[in-house]
């Protein structure tokens, strides 16, 4: 005989209660409007957040939730806070007590209970989220957002190698599987975040670094151009075991997200207009290939074989197509009418669970598809977020007010003992590890080849 579980209570309960849709009927543009969706977006979030439960840890979410997710995450609740809630003092507690919680003993975003499965895509993330405080001037904490943003810049970009004439494997630590595979997604952090410190500071070596990120990633057939040219690709990595020849050709918004916003940030810096054209290319290829109907959707996987890391990944996409709209005021219109859309497909689908305002994966079915978990509401979050983003102060630098404090060199007394991995790890640790990362770099490649049947 089976027990009742508490999953089954949860399913039974989504099931009695799957008629109560209240749904959030937002204005997309209207602050007042938007913020109360978001409020209650939000509020879904922090079910999952393990920093306010007894035992939990400060600064991550729930299993199946990883590192990661939590990133991510902070990044979208402080744009909320920035936007919507600046008087709560407690919101403001909870995210920055989160965020640096998790900087680790060095300040640079390798902390030692991540030390088994942290990736440089990880870590960049991450480095996004702490940029992020440094452009909306949240907080002033001991050690700066704006230096520890560096600390990481300085790590990722010291684990540049000489495979496949250059760019960042997708893992840091040589025990984990996918150390072998180098990914869009790692490289195109690294190029954002170079990008954002160039526009911040106004130090070109920042600004070489995203150049250099771009070239590489062209040259090894990761971004370009479709057979018919009408079209930039943006593909997700190559194992470098053939040189990186044999390209995992599957396409996810998240990457398109982090090259647009960082093309628009160099632009922003720099003025050149190749950077301007990129921008343009992704714009146009991003409207091809992620939205269905004018509404913002996850190809590779919706609408019902998304996992866990890809029902988070419009997060970032949205959030990126806001800053791209603020960096570039040309593309604005056609940005907001993809994010206006798309924020109030995304209120009907928040409609489900036990509260009538849970949010789903696919938002185009006009309705709440069953599904639920922090990546929908982190998706919908920021993509409401994004149609008020216009209302606000660009992001800061430090020749517009921004206040975080600049250490060039942060981060690089430290990174040899994180890169050359002489942490103490036992053998279980080890294989434990293998097997996780295994499983992860299998489900990749594996959506690779079901979106090729």
């Amino acid at each position: 005989m089976r027990f009742i579980t508490r999953y089954d209570c949860v399913l039974l309960s989504l099931f009695l209660f799957n008629g109560l849709c209240i749904a959030l009927d937002i204005k997309p543009g209207d602050v007042d409007s938007v913020c109360s969706a978001a409020k209650k977006v939000a509020d879904g979030e922090f079910n999952y957040y393990e920093g306010l439960k007894k035992g939990g840890t400060v600064g991550m979410f729930s299993y199946p939730y990883y590192w990661w997710h939590a990133g991510a995450a902070f990044g979208g609740l402080l744009d909320y806070y920035t936007f919507c809630d600046k008087d709560n003092s407690t919101l403001k507690k909870y995210i920055y007590n989160g965020m640096y919680h998790q900087a680790g003993d060095d300040y640079n975003y390798i902390p030692s209970n991540q030390s088994m499965t942290e990736g440089n895509d990880d870590q960049g993330i991450w480095g996004l989220t702490t940029m992020e405080a440094a452009e909306r001037n949240f907080t002033d904490p001991p050690h700066s957002w704006l230096s520890m943003t560096q600390a990481i810049y300085n790590t990722m970009n010291d684990r540049w190698d000489s495979h496949c004439g250059g760019g960042l494997r997708w893992q840091i630590f040589t025990w984990n599987s996918g150390y072998d595979y180098k990914n869009s997604i790692a490289n195109g952090c690294l190029f954002q975040i170079a990008a954002r410190l160039a526009r911040y500071t106004g130090n070109d070596t920042y600004a070489k670094t995203a150049t250099k990120v771009w070239d590489w990633m062209h040259s090894v057939g990761f971004i370009g151009e479709d057979d018919n040219h009408e079209n930039m690709y943006i593909y997700d990595g190559a194992n470098i075991g053939k040189n990186c020849s044999d390209v995992t050709k599957t396409k996810w918004s998240y990457i398109y997200g982090v090259f647009i916003a960082g093309c628009a940030y160099m632009h922003s810096y720099s003025n050149d207009s190749v950077w301007l054209d990129r921008v343009h290319e992704i714009l146009k290829a991003s409207t091809s290939a992620f939205f269905k109907n004018g509404v913002m959707y996850e190809a590779s996987c919706e609408p019902d074989r998304c996992n866990n890391d890809q029902t988070a990944f419009k997060a970032l996409f949205a959030r990126s197509l806001g800053q791209t709209a603020v960096l570039i005021p040309e593309t604005s219109d056609d940005i907001m009418k993809l994010l206006d859309k798309s924020a109030s497909a995304a209120g009907e689908s928040c409609s489900g669970g036990t509260d009538g305002v849970t949010c789903g994966t696919s938002w185009t079915e006009g309705k709440w598809d069953n599904s639920w978990g922090l990546g929908q509401q982190m998706s919908a979050l920021e993509t409401m977020l994004g149609t008020i983003v216009e209302h606000f102060h660009a992001p800061y630098t430090r020749h517009t007010g921004g206040t975080s404090k600049s250490e060039p060199n942060a981060g690089l007394n430290t990174h040899e003992t994180a890169n050359r991995n002489l942490l103490k790890i036992s053998g279980k640790d080890k294989a434990g590890a293998g097997v996780l990362t295994a499983v992860i770099l299998a489900i990749v490649l594996g959506c690779a080849v079901w979106m090729a049947i």
